[in-house]
């Protein structure tokens, strides 16, 4: 299965990737819409880390075990058996953040308005993920095997 994976030797925190994110989710494809009108606001499904010059881009890494799937108390996460994608229904999603509390990566995300647990889809129907496709320093790639996402030098 295809992940994104993060050069952190390259990333520059721009936040570029969480922008992209946003309007990936958002009711409209005008930027200044998704920002300026749409209410809520659209949330983006992964976030910037920045401690000092290191910056890097988190989100769901899909994990093999996916403690959030074991831990969902109402069946709302779920592991598709085709694409191996961790998935939320909203429907089946009550706000009880448990998946929070046990995602090894702090990768799932509250959003309080709606009381909804949202986390990376990999931008489903397109061939690359948005955050991946608009990152200016390519410091996202998105591969099956995480040794080709270092840098050469």
């Amino acid at each position: 299965m295809k992940k994104v994976y993060v050069k952190e030797e390259v990333c520059i925190g721009c936040k570029l990737c969480e922008v992209y994110c946003q309007l990936q989710h958002a009711n409209t494809s005008d930027l200044v819409k998704a920002f300026k009108v749409e209410f809520p606001p659209p949330l983006p499904r992964l976030r910037v880390d920045e401690r000092g010059v290191v910056s890097l881009s988190v989100r769901c890494q899909q994990c093999d075990d996916a403690p959030c799937v074991q831990a969902c108390l109402t069946g709302a996460l779920s592991r598709d058996p085709e694409s191996l994608l961790v998935t939320v229904d909203e429907d089946k999603c009550i706000g009880c953040w448990t998946c929070v509390l046990v995602c090894p990566l702090a990768a799932i995300k509250q959003d309080k308005e709606q009381k909804k647990a949202l986390k990376c889809d990999l931008c489903q129907g397109e061939e690359v993920p948005v955050c991946v496709a608009n990152c200016p320093n390519e410091a996202l790639v998105y591969v099956e095997d995480p040794e080709t996402a270092t840098v050469k030098q």
